[in-house]
């Protein structure tokens, strides 16, 4: 009997939790402590047949101590890392004088800085730092947004949003 094909998500989600696991030698035990998820939900995402809810996953990358969109990403993408990492040497140097600045910091936070580019080419010491302080800004500003869409003022910030929006789309 032929299988029916699974949504790309659903084993994407399955293919970088268990990716995840492998990296940090993690058995699904240790996944299920660490999320505080039940083990059957667990079991369900690495099988590719349970459509987890936005909680599930945020749970899940919190206790694998990890920003939720790496269990978003493409797998068949995940090569543009070294790439990225090949191209700013410098990066790591920076983060190893400067531990301060990207404490908290995920692999997916990493991969962003590695990602970005100066003028002319990889990034310079100044360069890294001002990335850096911009990523943070933004990474607090989100959790501040994410807070504010949970609260009583959610109906007033979408709409702030949606008018900022409008009048830089129409700007554009």
């Amino acid at each position: 009997m032929i299988q029916p094909l699974k949504p790309a998500a659903m084993t994407d989600y399955a293919t970088n939790l268990r990716r995840l696991m492998a990296r940090q030698g993690l058995t699904l035990e240790d996944v299920v402590a660490r999320s505080g998820l039940d083990e059957r939900t667990v079991k369900g995402i690495l099988a590719g047949v349970n459509r987890p809810h936005a909680r599930t996953l945020h749970r899940l990358a919190g206790g694998l101590g990890v920003s939720a969109d790496e269990l978003f990403q493409d797998p068949s993408l995940l090569l543009h890392r070294l790439f990225d990492r090949r191209t700013n040497p410098l990066v790591e140097e920076i983060v190893d004088t400067n531990p301060d600045v990207f404490a908290g910091w995920t692999e997916g936070d990493f991969d962003e800085l590695y990602s970005r580019f100066g003028t002319g080419g990889a990034l310079s010491t100044d360069g890294v730092l001002a990335a850096a302080r911009i990523m943070q800004r933004n990474r607090q500003t989100h959790r501040r947004l994410s807070l504010l869409l949970e609260s009583s003022e959610a109906d007033l910030v979408v709409d702030l949003i949606d008018a900022m929006y409008r009048r830089i789309a129409a700007v554009g």
